[in-house]
């Protein structure tokens, strides 16, 4: 099991739109990046991980959906592209590139979507709900949109002092283990 660093609000790989996968590039390395990214989800109890947010620029993301009483859903997107979205939901949302952040964010609540899968084949998802959610914000990732991006100008000055003081926080912690790796 291989737990990757996450990358933190302020880092600029995560306002970076990300480019586009040449499968027959990367399909050699692609297993093991899936499952570091699969790991590193599991480890945080996270739902979605857009590659940005490992600090790769590539244009993929995995999604895993805890489904009640069942198997996780799990859900690679390659070069995913927006096709139809309807419907619309106004629920909390969290980000793990933001530890400890929660606001409410307007999505649709219907969207379809064509990827590419770990394979390399071409898929088409249909997602409702936590999965659209879902879907949605990953894919804002591979454009360089976080999800505070989506909130109205007023909700985002109120935010501004809180996450201000996260960024200090986060590079304080990170400044701290580079110390205490130099030390070792």
């Amino acid at each position: 099991m291989s737990i990757r660093r996450i990358c933190k609000y302020g880092e600029k790989i995560l306002e970076k739109s990300a480019r586009k996968v040449d499968f027959e590039k990367i399909k050699k390395d692609l297993p093991g990046i899936l499952k570091d990214m699969l790991d590193t989800l599991d480890a945080v109890g996270g739902v979605g991980l857009a590659a940005g947010q490992i600090g790769l620029d590539l244009r993929f993301a995995v999604i895993k959906i805890k489904k009640e009483n069942k198997e996780s859903l799990s859900l690679v997107l390659i070069n995913p592209e927006l096709v139809e979205k309807s419907g619309s939901m106004y629920e909390e949302e969290g980000c793990l590139s933001f530890p400890g952040l929660f606001t409410k964010v307007k999505r649709s609540s219907r969207v379809k979507v064509r990827a590419l899968n770990e394979k390399g084949l071409p898929i088409e998802i249909n997602a409702e709900g936590l999965f659209a959610k879902a879907v949605q914000h990953e894919m804002d990732h591979l454009d360089g949109v976080l999800f505070v991006d989506r909130l109205p100008f007023l909700a985002r000055m109120r935010l501004k002092p809180a996450l201000m003081k996260l960024k200090r926080r986060w590079k304080k912690m990170d400044e701290s283990k580079l110390k205490n790796n130099s030390n070792q």
